[in-house]
């Protein structure tokens, strides 16, 4: 399956990159004063496809959360390619749910199911935890 992404010079160091889904998103490499730098929103990228993918799967376990979010924290190499060596997410998570199909949720997520998470591992230490709120 193949996947399409323009991204097309605005100016000074300011990139708008479209996905195939026709969504922009303004990407910067100086200031960061309009959008954020290509590694922040692979950090993004990240986050998106784990929330997405565990909130279907507490929809399946019919787990009544009332809010998620997770904050994602990385470190890079020092030298280039300047990837992300460790990478740890902390999930935070409201509602009457069951801890261990929440715990559940996260390890399928991230054992199979986002790919995202699937390509960072190849570089990069994955670690989480979760707060129940």
């Amino acid at each position: 399956m193949e996947t399409i992404a323009t991204v097309r010079h605005i100016e000074d160091s300011k990139f708008d990159a479209t996905t195939a889904s026709g969504h922009t998103i303004r990407l910067e490499g100086g200031s960061q004063e309009t959008g954020g730098s290509p590694m922040e929103t692979v950090l993004a990228a990240l986050g998106g496809c784990s929330t997405v993918t565990i909130v279907e799967f507490l929809e399946k376990m019919r787990q009544p959360f009332t809010s998620l979010e997770v904050e994602l924290s990385g470190e890079r190499a020092d030298e280039p390619p300047r990837v992300y060596t460790k990478i740890h997410a902390h999930y935070r998570i409201q509602g009457d749910v069951n801890h261990d199909r929440v715990h559940r949720a996260i390890e399928l997520t991230e054992s199979k199911y986002c790919s995202v998470y699937t390509m960072l591992e190849k570089t990069a230490e994955m670690s989480h935890t979760v707060e129940f709120v």
